[in-house]
């Protein structure tokens, strides 16, 4: 694709000494410089201090806001390459990537807003640590997202009457929408991607299985320490000012529990049917299977909104915002990545060679250490699912290598991917979705750069003691 002889003063300060991508959709990431990330960071400023520094405004345009950064990314790509090779590189990215993302997320979150939890516990530490505990081990069987969207709320309910309870939604976000995923392919999106490129279904069990001991014990340790002394701190309970007072635990709308069943049948189809047909959509494979796939998650969500008794989602307060939410942010999200997937697909040729370095020691040996933490600290950032990807491939993309001489590699990027998405609101789509709900419930969350406070203060010296102890 030919670039045009003039380019706009904006693709000048984006552009650093590029090339003419050799296709459409192949952006030449290593003619890109530094200034193609502005958009992308200008979506994660927004998103951190938005709520925080014009709470209205945001709240009623936030997708207005994401969007428009968005288009500029995607129109400084149609400048410096051409309108072909922008358009080609945003199809690929809504039909190989988001929405599949979305799809799943969107399945999960109206199945699992169909299971009404009635009743209730008063949210004392060992009944709070016993529910993260509970959703941690759901996690890499029904995904984090369907963990999550099943337990949030009755945990909004059990703590609704106490003062302080935003640490719990914190902790649940380490522990249920990140953590717990990391022993099956079901568990989280980056796994399933591994999975799809000939990982074994049971790997990650076999030979994470003690890390996520480690990490998951850790978490729950301190959890029941900071609720207790947050508990201590409150007035006494009582039953007569708690807006949902304990009652009997009961468990309804079972349907959709054979429906989660059915999300893990189509994903499992996706992976081992193979018919060997493909439809090009500008340059962009769909495979008969994913396509497949994702109308059979849309089916199922529509099925449990047929089957499903209206009261049962009323009584959960369930509505369409927070997914609405993730999907216009995600959007934004995926589109002004994709230069910085380019860049990172160059390696050493591109921008972030410095940082690729790293993952090799001295001897010219591969190293988990820093596999660990460059994957884990862009999952922190970046969507973990195109994070783990690179790294994967970086680390010679052969699933039979990786799982055998490599194993330590594949294992450092496994973690680094899933553990460390909780570092951030956004590095897991489910935080975001917690995030949402909790705040739509009236639980004071803290920001974005609050919430890293919270993460930089309990995880980086888990993740450390996790370094010194297995990698």
């Amino acid at each position: 694709m030919r670039r045009p002889p003039t380019a706009p003063a904006l693709a000048a300060l984006l552009l650093i000494g590029s090339t003419s991508a050799e296709a459409a959709g192949e952006l030449p990431g290593e003619s890109m410089g530094w200034l193609w990330a502005l958009p992308f960071a200008a979506v994660l400023l927004s998103i951190a201090t938005g709520p925080l520094l014009f709470a209205k405004a945001w709240h009623k345009h936030y997708g207005k806001i994401a969007g428009a950064w968005a288009v500029l990314a995607l129109g400084a790509l149609a400048i410096a390459f051409g309108f072909e090779a922008a358009l080609a590189a945003f199809i690929h990215t809504m039909l190989a990537e988001y929405m599949s993302f979305i799809i799943l997320l969107f399945a999960l979150y109206t199945v699992a807003g169909g299971i009404l939890v009635t009743g209730n516990l008063h949210g004392t530490p060992r009944t709070n640590t016993a529910m993260l505990a509970l959703g941690t081990a759901m996690a890499s069987f029904v995904g984090t997202t369907g963990a999550a969207m099943i337990l949030i709320r009755p945990l909004l309910r059990a703590n609704d009457e106490r003062p302080y309870n935003a640490h719990v939604v914190v902790f649940f976000i380490f522990l249920v929408a990140n953590v717990g995923g990391s022993l099956s392919p079901l568990g989280d999106p980056p796994l399933f991607v591994g999975f799809l490129r000939g990982v074994d279904f049971f790997w990650t069990t076999e030979h994470i299985f003690l890390e996520t001991i480690v990490v998951a014990g850790l978490l729950l340790a301190l959890f029941y320490a900071t609720d207790t002394w947050f508990a201590r701190r409150e007035p006494a309970y009582a039953p007569r000012t708690d807006p949902t007072p304990p009652q009997p635990i009961r468990v309804t709308g079972f349907v959709n529990l054979v429906l989660i069943c059915g999300i893990v049948g189509a994903i499992l189809l996706s992976a081992n049917w193979r018919p060997g047909i493909a439809f090009d959509v500008y340059g962009t494979g769909v495979e008969l299977q994913n396509l497949a796939r994702d109308l059979l998650l849309v089916a199922i969500a529509l099925l449990s909104l047929w089957l499903t008794q209206e009261e049962h989602r009323q009584a959960n307060g369930f509505t369409w915002e927070p997914i609405k939410e993730v999907a216009k942010l995600f959007a934004a999200i995926f589109v002004t990545i994709i230069p910085i997937l380019a860049m990172l697909r160059a390696a050493e040729d591109g921008a972030f060679a410095p940082l690729l370095d790293m993952v090799t020691a001295a001897d010219g040996a591969p190293s988990p250490v820093a596999y660990f933490w460059l994957t884990g600290i862009l999952s922190s950032f970046l969507d973990n699912v195109p994070t783990y990807i690179v790294f994967f491939e970086l680390a010679g993309g052969d699933a039979g290598a990786l799982m055998g001489p490599l194993a330590h590699i594949l294992a450092a990027i496994s973690m680094g991917a899933v553990y460390m998405g909780a570092m951030t609101y956004i590095g897991n789509a489910p935080n975001f979705m917690v995030y949402a709900i909790a705040v739509e419930r009236g639980v004071a969350m803290p920001s974005f750069f609050g919430y890293m406070l919270w993460s930089v203060a309990l995880l980086i010296p888990i993740f450390a003691l996790l370094t010194i102890l297995f990698l």
